[in-house]
């Protein structure tokens, strides 16, 4: 963008050689393919003509973007439920010609599970909806795609059975997940948001019933669960203490995340639901700020859901795995913004009688060259449980004193590529990032 009278911009070109293809190919950079090279085909009837790159890997997300005229669909539109419909077609056809179905079809989830997909259309008059127009609308261009895509498709898998068999054989497995999901959902699911005698045992709930002034504090440990709920205002703050480290999603699938003890009862508290597909840009044509399907944000029974772990490794490797599943299974939860993370204090100053907190190491110092350094005692926090409630309420949990951070996610690609690098199956990405950012660690427990 241009410079304006608020301060100079930044411009960003993206330059792809090797169009779409390098394109998926930079998505998947650190997720691991299962055929290397991306499917590639480009096809024309009348005036439109389409042409897409797409490559499955091994994750569970789903990535797909459709582009009009080189206008980027983010909210999709009759391209993006043509190809979607032919992917479908095709994958069932291919799995009962050659015999790889028990007689069940596979879903579009099913065999979009692990997708990277860029498509795009070249249309004459193409008409746009939405509020921010980028919808296309197009009537007639469904069928047309349909068609493209399930003569391209069939005949790239018929041609290439060495990469076909992997991604129908991932998409039967993907069905089997999802059936497995579908059996966790009943168990949790809730015939009321606010029915307290179906909530987790171990929830410390509080007393008031408006979700919008009411906060739901997860709590690593019984230990600093125990000074938290002690510590709290029972009015409108509830307590919800995990044992150790939850699951991490990044590397299981939904069947399994669902039926996972600390997960149901994170669920179950929360009270609206959660989002079956794991995807990182596709949404299943959900606009930003709406609902997903599964989910239903007027259900939620605390409108701050805050992340309060101890201050050393352990805790923010809980906090990042409490953000992954947030992100990938409650992104509803992340967009309208009651995700936080608590603030705890790194350090208590004492000197004679007198306590004093610091968040971070300015703070520290600055109340150092404040109060002087001599006959001064100070205590490295590592753990909330080392704070008594009196303390933990003062610093962490009063709302007139604490600080939190809000989540957001301000670049959905970005976030998608850094949770995949962090928490997925692939080590040398995970390595690479470690190495090259190993000299900005601040704190490192030893």
């Amino acid at each position: 963008s241009d410079g304006s009278a608020s301060g100079p911009g930044r411009s960003v070109v993206l330059h792809y050689e090797g169009g779409i293809v390098e394109f998926v190919t930079y998505l998947n950079k650190r997720k691991k393919p299962l055929h290397e090279k991306p499917i590639f085909f480009e096809k024309q009837k009348d005036d439109l003509s389409i042409t897409i790159a797409m490559q499955y890997t091994e994750s569970i997300s789903e990535n797909i973007y459709s582009f009009a005229n080189n206008i980027n669909t983010y909210e999709g539109g009759t391209h993006l439920s043509g190809f979607r419909s032919a992917l479908t077609a095709v994958a069932n056809k291919y799995i009962k010609e050659n015999k790889m179905d028990d007689g069940k079809k596979l879903t579009g989830e099913d065999i979009r599970e692990g997708l990277t997909a860029v498509i795009s259309v070249r249309l004459q008059h193409p008409q746009f909806e939405g509020q921010t127009k980028t919808k296309l609308g197009n009537g007639n261009v469904a069928g047309i795609v349909r068609s493209l895509v399930m003569d391209g498709l069939s005949k790239y898998f018929e041609e290439n059975p060495a990469t076909a068999r992997p991604i129908f054989e991932k998409a039967i497995i993907a069905k089997i997940a999802r059936e497995a999901a579908q059996n966790a959902r009943e168990k949790i699911r809730r015939k009321n948001a606010l029915e307290v005698s179906t909530l987790p045992g171990k929830l410390a709930d509080c007393s008031g019933k408006d979700a919008a002034a009411c906060e739901l504090y997860l709590v690593e440990g019984d230990s600093a669960g125990g000074s938290a709920k002690q510590g709290r205002n029972r009015s409108f703050q509830a307590i919800l203490p995990f044992r150790g480290k939850i699951l991490n999603v990044e590397k299981t699938n939904p069947g399994k995340a669902l039926n996972n003890a600390e997960i149901t009862s994170l669920i179950t508290a929360l009270g609206a639901g959660w989002r079956d597909d794991t995807g990182g840009s596709d949404r299943k044509g959900v606009k930003p700020g709406e609902n997903s399907p599964d989910m239903d944000l007027s259900k939620l029974r605390y409108h701050k859901v805050i992340i309060m772990t101890d201050a050393d490794v352990d805790g923010a490797h809980i906090r990042t795995l409490m953000l992954t599943f947030f992100y990938r299974y409650m992104r509803d939860l992340v967009d309208a913004g009651h995700v936080y993370i608590a603030q705890p204090p790194l350090y208590k100053i004492r000197k004679g009688k007198y306590d004093y907190y610091a968040y971070t190491d300015s703070e520290l110092q600055d109340k150092l060259n404040e109060i002087g350094d001599k006959n001064v005692t100070i205590q490295r926090y590592k753990g909330l449980g080392e704070m008594n409630p009196e303390q933990l309420w003062e610093t962490t949990m009063n709302p007139e004193t604490r600080t939190l951070l809000r989540v957001t996610v301000p670049d959905a690609e970005k976030a998608d590529q850094i949770i995949t690098t962090l928490m997925g199956e692939e080590v040398r990405p995970r390595f690479n990032f470690i190495r090259d950012h190993a000299r900005e660690v601040a704190n490192l427990d030893i």
